[in-house]
């Protein structure tokens, strides 16, 4: 058995402006950077951090792996974000005047990579991490696609999840069970109290 955290990257330059990101490698902002140094001083201890090899999420593991003073961080290609294919790099807007109605219908364009291969790949990364670190309580960042997929899957409502929010999970080799939600840092982006891990 091994407990996770698994965490939503700091805020990126696109999520600043408002784009669809999916695996395109646009960095963290300012604000992000700050956000990850924040979610540090909150963490506490863990074992080890996993990270998705996408920049947003691997420049937000490392500012925290060098405040706990863990590492290296071990980087998991698998817990990178959904393809989003045509849409990435679009805003909202330019989704929906490209694809009129496409969002409101829960549509997607054919590049987008679908629910099936999507939690494929992260069940088998998460898979692998639970192999290698069986025991460990672990810190993963990764991707707010990453949790959405997880709680879909059991069935929890949709709910928006801010930058440095998280989703406890307890792999127990042949299942993954999904515990409470966190944030790592408040919407004034001032850390509050400590979270042990």
């Amino acid at each position: 058995m091994t407990r996770i955290l698994v965490t939503r990257h700091g805020q990126s330059t696109w999520n600043a402006s408002g784009r669809w990101q999916g695996q395109a490698n646009p960095p963290l902002s300012d604000l992000g950077r700050r956000q990850a140094a924040m979610a540090a001083e909150r963490l506490g201890t863990v074992d080890l951090i996993v990270s998705s090899d996408l920049d947003r999420a691997l420049h937000t593991a490392t500012i925290i792996s060098e405040a706990l003073g863990v590492g290296p961080v071990v980087v998991e290609p698998g817990l990178r974000e959904r393809d989003a294919g045509e849409w990435s790099g679009l805003s909202r807007h330019e989704i929906e005047q490209a694809w009129p109605g496409y969002l409101d219908a829960h549509r997607r364009p054919p590049g987008f990579e679908g629910d099936e291969p999507f939690l494929a790949r992260i069940h088998e990364a998460l898979a692998a991490i639970e192999v290698e670190y069986r025991g460990a309580e672990l810190l993963v960042v990764s991707h707010g696609g990453v949790v959405y997929a997880l709680e879909r899957e059991q069935d929890i409502p949709h709910e928006h999840l801010p930058n440095l929010g998280a989703r406890w999970l307890t792999h127990h080799g042949d299942r993954v069970v999904l515990g409470e939600r966190i944030l790592l840092v408040d919407d004034d982006h001032v850390t509050t109290v400590p979270v042990q891990i």
